[in-house]
């Protein structure tokens, strides 16, 4: 008898021993506030699949894009009902205002205009549009959050800011005023049943759509290299201990545009692990957009005090259900690492 119930805890002890993270920009921003919170409360079939992308991937805890922010968090507190209807209970979040829409009244993109999405702190109709939130099984310290959104760009040791000739771009008062995060970067503290761990996420800027002045390329950079600043001690408070990386970096260490040494550098930092997740028919693509292909853009890099037991990208076979269901949810994939606790 005693060893039939060993058996069968056996499952539950191996559980037990690892934790899996993962990073997903959902892509459920919408043209307009309150818009969301409409849509997750009346099921629509966009955010139906994305709790179902989550149902079925299970993460302990999860850094979330692409979720527009509301001052109650109204949109977010919707989500996680949804989800727990579903039987994936995140008693524990976070979500703070984003720089992506929060107005300057400034010129801030060059396009002789303000007042514009391109004229926020970071791109955006509104106040929140396209925010972060973090969900999670276990416990976030919420007042010992670090918020490194609000830090200047030009404040960012080794900051690189555009020029046109010599001339700032677009501006000097624009420069004088520019935050560095297009939409948000914390440091989230969790304690998990192996001990705390703090989660460093973020959305940088699509290095893109700009002109010669490389702006968005330029801030691309420096938003990945803040995390080199923050383990280095030049900004922010270091952690102290484990610790993970995830978002959306919008860089592809080999494929597209970009400075493609801030992602290489990022990866190649003797301080955190590149699992290298993988889809189940092989490939190493987060995203595919139709305009440039497959890419890797999307990243779950632990410190180098876990040991990795597993990885993977949800992107289940064609002609399936769950196929189906990823493809209506978000043209990026969800990315996940299993974690066995630091002793």
């Amino acid at each position: 008898m005693i060893r039939i119930i060993i058996l069968l805890l056996l499952p539950v002890m191996a559980q037990a021993e690892t934790i899996r993270i993962a990073t997903y920009n959902t892509e459920l921003s919408r043209d307009g506030p309150g818009l969301l919170l409409r849509d997750i409360r009346r099921g629509d079939d966009q955010v139906t699949a994305v709790i179902g992308v989550l149902a079925q991937t299970r993460p302990d805890i999860i850094a979330l894009q692409g979720i527009d922010w509301d001052f109650e968090g109204q949109a977010l507190a919707a989500l996680a009902s949804r989800l727990r209807e579903a039987g994936l209970d995140y008693p524990y979040t976070f979500a703070d205002r984003p720089n992506s829409g929060l107005e300057t009244n400034l010129d801030m993109d060059g396009d002789g205009r303000t007042s514009g999405p391109g004229d926020a702190q970071g791109w955006g109709r509104f106040t929140g549009q396209g925010g972060l939130a973090v969900m999670s099984r276990y416990p976030i310290a919420l007042d010992q959050v670090q918020d490194l959104s609000d830090l200047l760009w030009r404040d960012l040791p080794g900051a690189e800011l555009p020029h046109r000739g010599t001339a700032p771009f677009p501006s000097e008062q624009a420069q004088n005023v520019q935050r560095l995060s297009s939409v948000a970067h914390w440091v989230v503290p969790i304690e998990t049943p192996g001990g705390p761990l703090d989660l460093m996420t973020f959305h940088a800027s699509p290095p893109v759509f700009d002109g010669p002045e490389d702006r968005n390329g330029l801030r691309n950079r420096d938003e990945i290299r803040l995390w080199s600043a923050v383990l280095d001690g030049d900004v922010g408070r270091a952690p102290s201990g484990p610790f993970v990386i995830a978002g959306d970096v919008n860089l592809d260490p080999e494929r597209g545009d970009g400075r493609k040494e801030a992602i290489r550098n990022l990866l190649n930092d003797p301080r955190v692990q590149d699992p290298s997740p993988e889809s189940p028919s092989g490939e190493l693509t987060t995203v595919v957009w139709k305009a440039v292909g497959a890419m890797r853009v999307d990243y779950v890099l632990p410190s180098k005090h876990w040991q990795v037991a597993d990885s993977g990208v949800h992107w289940p076979a064609a002609g399936t259900n769950e196929r189906k269901t990823a493809e209506t949810a978000s043209r990026h994939r969800l990315i996940w690492v299993d974690l066995k606790l630091p002793r």
